[in-house]
């Protein structure tokens, strides 16, 4: 089985963390319902700065990715980010290497 993971941050002005934390949440929920290649979608914030927040996402494989990204949802979530937070930055993006060997 092909599994394709992205994991990246954004840094959030203090001001702004229930804006982010909600357009975060929103796009999770819409490409969970809409896109039948996404697996995962999670939303975590950082243990030791509170307004860095890291997307960890897995979809069936790159091109399930590749909808995502050029979807409503994620056009979305950037329209509503766009004038406060940093980021992307990327931390993952690959396909999970499985092991023949694991029961």
């Amino acid at each position: 089985m092909i599994v394709y993971h992205i994991a990246v941050y954004f840094d959030v002005p203090e001001d702004r963390r229930d804006a982010f934390i909600a357009a975060a949440l929103e796009d999770g929920r819409n490409s969970a319902a809409d896109e039948s290649g996404t697996r995962r979608f999670e939303l975590i914030e950082d243990e030791e700065r509170p307004n860095r927040f890291y997307l960890n996402e897995a979809y069936d494989d790159r091109a399930a990715f590749d909808v995502h990204a050029r979807g409503p949802h994620f056009a979305q979530f950037f329209s509503l980010i766009e004038n406060y937070a940093q980021g992307p930055t990327w931390l993952i993006k690959g396909t999970r290497i499985e092991d023949p060997e694991a029961a």
